[in-house]
């Protein structure tokens, strides 16, 4: 240790701390929560999208992390360990559409993407495969007009997956913070009264969305919708952007012809519906312009609250027409406007067009809506309508927004033969029964938020209704079992919202009631008339509504109106006195 260094070793321990001073000296290039470039240390700090990772939520650190599209090989290796995931891979799965839904059901909820809410026999027929096979032994149709499949185990999970892109569906994106299945109208190409047929755009958003990896993580999920302007509602203004398909006749200040007018942030669990910005889009536009939009959403959106992470509070904190000046700087064209009064009123909504026989515009076709209760199939249910649609219609099948079917393509002739297999089937094609216009979301059976069990409270519900009262207009009855609104209580004509209700000194379960919702051209926030009521006093309860509306309405007034043109107090007084 008392050696002195050789000359050699000299000059190398010279040029190395020389080396080390030059680093040491190095200029520092960074960026700062605002994702300007620095050259100031103390100002550079790794952000998402401008926000602090010390300040993201939860969600937006396991995001960080990990991205939910990179777990492909933990999916297959839990699938062999027979394992759910753990940590942050429960929130990741939701990224392929796996949903495990512990504790009301230990085991996975498949959630697929179904474009525009169209979908082939023979994938109607695969789904009913992966039900019978590796699910629970049946499906539900979703008012996304999609597809749920339940009661699937880690052993199968990779089974699903692989099936379902095989029959050429995808569940990628269908669940986290990413945008949900797009939705078209479901008479789209083949009602009379559309202004447009919108599935080619929906299915081109659809297309975009899975091939663009910068559109999943947004801050929260998103949904966008296409309207045709025809004849069944496809609930476009209760989506984050809707557009609706218009006509603009000669003198309005644009170039004559058929349009897109653009709706912004529907989110009717919290009481809103998507309001109309002015704009007006060419048909070929429209995909640019949501793209656009997203973005600036994915940018922009609160990423450290959940419960303010939704567009809506985007906007209501910017205003509509920054989050537009915004979205003006990501797309080639500029944003035209013109008064939605300048533009052809749409045609109404036809009330259940979406149950029953109705002609198409081709001279000699009909579609038939089916009624689907609760949107609860059996495999072999969906065999048989696949069947249905190959045999008779044009091999395909629509998904409605009111858990619903609809086969198109049925020649006149084949009209009996179709409604006599419907019933066959186990279902039915009325639209004045209760059973026409149910709504429910999983509930208590499959959720572990909702507070009550939807899906069969709507069963007996209708079966104790139908029983007691004829209906001569159609009625929507929606169930959901907690304030996140899955079956949008608010645009029913009643809503039931699940609680828990006290019953002496038992707890049991129940609903509020609330009346008067609707959607496009009855668009109506539903009032609560009814606290708290256990399901048992609920049945008598809304006989007694009904009973009450069908005496003291004037005329053939329907449900909606009647609730409409009274106060929830008269309501509340009208319905006490019929008690």
């Amino acid at each position: 240790m008392g050696e002195t260094f050789t000359v050699n070793q000299k000059q190398y321990l010279e040029g190395f701390f020389a080396g080390v001073s030059q680093r040491s000296s190095m200029p520092f290039l960074g960026q700062n929560a605002a994702g300007q470039f620095t050259d100031n240390p103390a100002e550079a700090e790794e952000s998402v999208y401008g926000t602090p990772v010390e300040d993201l939520c939860k969600e937006e650190q396991i995001k960080l992390e990990r991205n939910g599209l990179d777990i492909w090989d933990t999916i297959v290796s839990d699938s062999e360990a027979k394992q759910f995931p753990q940590g942050g891979d429960v929130f990741r799965y939701k990224f392929h559409g796996l949903f495990h839904v512990a504790p009301a059901q230990d085991s996975f909820m498949l959630r697929c993407r179904i474009a525009g809410c169209a979908l082939k026999s023979f994938q109607l027929a695969g789904l009913a495969e992966i039900a019978e096979d590796w699910g629970g032994g049946y499906a539900d149709v979703t008012t996304r007009g999609n597809f749920q499949i339940r009661e699937i185990m880690p052993p199968n999970t990779v089974s699903v997956l692989t099936k379902l892109d095989e029959i050429g569906l995808t569940s990628k994106g269908s669940g986290a913070d990413n945008l949900r299945n797009i939705t078209a109208s479901p008479t789209s190409g083949f009602d009379p009264d559309e202004v447009l047929d919108v599935l080619p755009y929906a299915k081109a958003m659809h297309h975009y969305i899975l091939n663009n990896r910068d559109l999943y993580g947004l801050p929260r999920k998103f949904n966008i919708s296409f309207d045709n302007g025809g004849r069944v509602s496809v609930c476009a203004d209760t989506n984050d952007i809707a557009f609706y398909a218009v006509s603009v006749g000669e003198g309005q200040g644009v170039e004559p012809g058929i349009y897109f007018r653009v709706q912004l942030c529907g989110i009717t669990g919290h009481k809103q519906f998507a309001s109309d910005t002015g704009l007006l889009v060419e048909p070929s536009k429209a995909v640019p312009l949501a793209a656009a939009m997203v973005r600036v959403f994915i940018e922009h959106g609160d990423r450290t609250n959940r419960k303010k992470a939704r567009l809506k509070y985007l906007i209501d904190d910017w205003g509509v027409e920054k989050f537009l000046e915004e979205t003006q700087q990501k797309v080639a064209f500029d944003l035209v406007k013109l008064p939605l009064e300048q533009c052809e009123p749409r045609l109404p909504v036809l009330k259940h067009g979406h149950i029953g026989v109705y002609d198409e515009k081709t001279a000699g076709y009909n579609y038939i809506g089916v009624v689907i209760p609760v949107g609860r199939m059996l495999p072999e249910q969906m065999k048989s309508i696949a069947k249905l649609a190959d045999q008779y219609g044009r091999g395909e099948v629509r998904l409605t927004a009111w858990q619903n079917l609809i086969i198109p393509g049925i020649k006149d002739e084949d009209v009996e033969a179709v409604k006599a297999a419907i019933i066959e089937a186990g279902f039915h094609y009325s639209s004045t029964t209760i059973s026409g216009g149910l709504v429910a979301c999983t509930g208590n059976a499959g959720c572990k938020y909702a507070a009550s069990n939807t899906k069969s409270h709507a069963l007996q519900l209708a079966e104790f209704l139908e029983q007691e009262i004829h209906l001569d207009q159609p009625i929507n009855i929606h169930l959901t079992g907690c304030p996140h609104s899955c079956a949008q209580h608010y645009i029913g004509d009643i809503g039931l919202i699940g609680a828990k209700v006290k019953v002496g000194e038992e707890s049991v379960e129940g609903y509020a009631v609330v009346l008067g919702g609707g959607v496009d051209d009855k668009q109506a926030i539903a009032h609560e008339v009814f606290p708290g009521t256990a399901f048992e006093e609920l049945k008598p309860l809304l006989l007694r509504v009904l009973q009450t509306y069908q005496e003291k309405r004037e005329g053939q007034e329907t449900f909606w109106e009647f609730t409409r043109r009274h106060s929830a107090d008269e309501l509340k007084a009208l319905f006490s006195v019929a008690a």
